[in-house]
């Protein structure tokens, strides 16, 4: 079983999972590396530019880890929508419901 899992199934991608965790200590951090380096980037700081390059580094990899995650939830819900949908439409048609 690898470290970081990039399959999901709809019920395990709807708990939390350790991927939530490393998502949520990167997501500040990417959020305040972004903010201080971009400030030191304009001030055309070398630290700025190294830090915005660590901090895009950070970003690619929370992406990497939560985008199956998320996918796989978006796709059974747009399933689960589009059913709910169609029965909806039989029945304000008045047609049988199944």
């Amino acid at each position: 079983m690898p470290f970081i899992r990039r399959k999901w199934t709809p019920a395990a991608a709807d708990e939390w999972q350790k991927e939530d965790w490393f998502v949520i200590i990167l997501s500040p951090l990417a959020y305040i590396g972004l903010t201080v380096s971009i400030a030191l980037s304009m001030l055309l700081r070398t630290e700025g530019f190294i830090l915005l390059g660590i901090t895009t580094v950070v970003i690619i990899l929370m992406h990497w880890i939560i985008d199956p995650k998320l996918k796989t939830v978006s796709e059974d819900y747009e399933k689960k929508q589009k059913h709910y949908l169609e029965d909806l439409e039989k029945i304000t048609r008045w047609e049988e419901f199944k």
